[in-house]
Formats: C-alpha cells, sequence, structure tokens
C-alpha cells in the first residue's frame, strides 16, 4: 500500500470529502513515484490535480485556470 507524505496528508486535512476524492488519486500516483509534485488547479467547473515536473515531490501548489 502507498503512503502519502506528511505534507500531502496535511494538504488534504480538513478538506471536503468531495474535494479529497478527485485530489487523492494524482496525489497517490505521486506517491508511488516519488519524482513529482502536484498542481490543484481550481476552475469554473472545480478542481483539477495533476503531477506537475517543476514542482519537487511532495509539493502541492494550488492555482487558478
Amino acid at each position: 500500500m502507498i503512503e502519502l507524505p506528511a505534507s500531502y496528508k496535511e494538504y488534504l486535512a480538513g478538506k471536503s470529502q468531495h474535494f479529497v476524492d478527485t485530489v487523492r488519486p494524482v496525489l497517490m500516483q505521486s506517491a508511488a513515484e516519488k519524482l513529482h509534485g502536484v498542481r490543484v488547479v481550481n476552475n469554473p467547473t472545480g478542481h483539477q490535480a495533476h503531477l506537475d515536473d517543476t514542482l519537487p515531490f511532495g509539493v502541492v501548489l494550488e492555482d487558478i485556470d
């Protein structure tokens, strides 16, 4: 089982279940690969997360579209 780093767990703390369900799969992918961080984009339709090769592993950055 893949364990999320503390920084990812802290990021998810206090977030809605819907948000966690949206972002967690990408955080899990990042934790599995341990290569890149995650960018979470807030756009008009909601949130979208993706791996970002400009961010080091363990970093989550929120951005707007």
